[in-house]
């Protein structure tokens, strides 16, 4: 009766959650299995703090060097200003921000005031399903619900 009970309560509190947010990947390729192929096994996702929020994946080049960041899209607002004018679902290119330190005179290289060391940014926007910011199949979202699924006919019944 409790492992029916716990069960339940498990149940309605994934349904009541899965309306307050998108559950996104938050990690950065310098993480161990965070690069590519991503290993879903070592990254747990976590809630985007904002209701509507779209899961991100920045990929950055420079020759041989990628650094990609997994992400939501309101943790990385305040801080990114190339992000591109169209959010839609898919890849876009970086936006260029042609006023960005303008203004400053620096000669310190290595501080890369204008945000133009990488030669490539992409953008991949999602929000259709959670930790969709993987890069491939959805592997664990398939599994939670298959997980589910056999909870409620070997346990409950």
């Amino acid at each position: 009766m409790i492992i029916k009970a716990a069960v339940t309560t498990l149940l309605l509190l994934i349904i009541h959650t899965a309306d307050a947010g998108t559950y996104c990947y938050r990690c950065v390729s310098t993480h161990p299995g965070c690069s590519t192929p991503f290993n879903w096994y070592w990254h747990t996702g976590q809630w985007c703090p904002e209701e509507d929020d779209i899961c991100v994946k920045i990929t950055e080049r420079k020759g041989p060097i990628e650094v990609i960041t997994r992400d939501c899209l309101s943790a990385v607002k305040p801080f990114r200003t190339d992000i591109p004018a169209d959010r839609y679902e898919g890849c876009r290119f970086a936006s260029k921000d042609v006023k960005l330190a303008h203004y400053v005179n620096n000669s310190i290289a290595e501080l890369d005031i204008r945000r133009d060391h990488f030669d490539e940014t992409t953008w991949c926007f999602c929000y259709f399903d959670w930790w969709c910011n993987s890069g491939f199949s959805n592997i664990p979202s398939k599994f939670l619900v298959g997980a589910i699924f056999i909870l409620v006919k070997y346990i409950l019944h």
